[in-house]
């Protein structure tokens, strides 16, 4: 393994693993939506750096052992891209998921009553019971 390249490939396994952990954690609540609004100010922060000192954005290149400023900004877009995938498919399946419970629900609700449907249902009685607990007979 190249010693020069060894900070960038540690940086962005780094990444790669908590895109990982941050899948496999449930995603409701505001500590999530929390976590996404930094990391999304970050972002935008380190970008109006790097269009405010292109030259740091090069010596940070070279630090973390890559060869140009913009093969690390390179870097950096996948990572947000695979990011924003990710947190994409999540919200696709958990929106299938409701769409498929409402669907289930509707369905549920605009059944036909069971006679229309050419059955005969015997209507069940239920028997009053007195604080006593003995059952009162149906008039």
């Amino acid at each position: 393994m190249d010693n020069g390249q060894f900070v960038i490939k540690v940086i962005l396994v780094l990444a790669f693993a908590a895109f990982a952990v941050f899948l496999m954690l449930p995603g409701r609540g505001v500590r999530h939506a929390a976590i996404r609004r930094l990391v999304m100010v970050a972002l935008l922060g380190v970008t109006v750096l790097a269009v405010i000192f292109p030259v740091a954005v090069n010596e940070v290149a070279h630090f973390v052992g890559v060869g140009r400023g913009t093969d690390l900004l390179l870097y950096g877009l996948i990572v947000v891209f695979i990011g924003n995938s990710i947190l994409v498919q999540r919200r696709y399946r958990n929106t299938e998921r409701q769409i498929t419970e409402l669907a289930r629900q509707l369905a549920i609700l605009q059944a036909p009553p069971p006679e229309s449907a050419g059955a005969t249902v015997e209507p069940v009685v239920e028997h009053p019971v007195d604080t006593a607990g003995s059952q009162q007979p149906i008039p």
